[in-house]
């Protein structure tokens, strides 16, 4: 692979220039604020996991920043490797202290989450419009999922998993339909990802910091 290869993957980008891209890169901005206000709300509370999904949200946008800039192989790696961060960090949280699972089982299910997405992930390529985002496509199965095992032991953990999961499916649609609507829309919807997904990553560590300060909160 060529890490310096120009990428053109974006509505928005029409050549290879440091700002072709303003909105979808300034709208990363969005990702340091709900970091910013989800480090606010951890003050004083003793959640490791939670401040070390605040440095990941942090680093989704400076990634993010630094691809629709950079436009490059070496930039995308940047973009995509703390969003896979904070997808299996969360899933160690949520296996620990959701279900309430040992530390050697918590880890396991973040091992087996790795070929059950990389086995989705062609199906849901058939998909239309969404099939382009199918590498996204199985954390909201796997959201879902969790939502549904804690409908009774707790369900208002349940219910937030199940509006983080919906915005997912939201924002996925909006980065889904960049390309399609690129002829109506010269601007794209890229834009709109970064925006849901800052907002839905923030409610996903304000789930986890509720549920961890609860008086009935499960630890082991």
């Amino acid at each position: 692979m060529n890490w310096f290869a120009p990428i053109d993957a974006y509505c928005e980008r029409l050549g290879p220039g440091y700002w072709a891209e303003p909105v979808n890169a300034v709208t990363n901005l969005a990702f340091l604020l709900a970091a910013a206000v989800m480090a606010l709300r951890l003050q004083g509370a003793a959640l490791p996991l939670a401040r070390a999904m605040v440095a990941l949200l942090a680093l989704i946008g400076i990634g993010s920043y630094l691809f629709h800039t950079h436009a490059q192989g070496w930039a995308a790696l940047a973009d995509t490797a703390p969003i896979l961060g904070f997808i299996l960090l969360y899933l160690y949280a949520s296996s620990r202290h959701f279900l309430g699972l040992s530390v050697a089982w918590s880890l396991a299910t973040v091992l087996l989450f790795l070929p059950a997405a990389a086995a989705l992930v062609p199906l849901f390529r058939h998909l239309p419009v969404l099939g382009v985002s199918a590498g996204y496509l199985p954390v909201v199965v796997l959201i879902a999922g969790y939502a549904a095992l804690l409908r009774r032991r707790a369900p208002g953990t349940a219910l937030g998993l199940a509006l983080g999961a919906a915005l997912l499916l939201l924002s996925i649609t909006a980065r889904s339909l960049d390309t399609p609507l690129c002829d109506r829309f010269p601007q794209g919807t890229h834009f709109a990802w970064h925006l849901l997904n800052a907002v839905m990553l923030a409610w996903m560590i304000e789930l986890y910091r509720r549920h961890m300060l609860a008086p009935t909160a499960r630890r082991r």
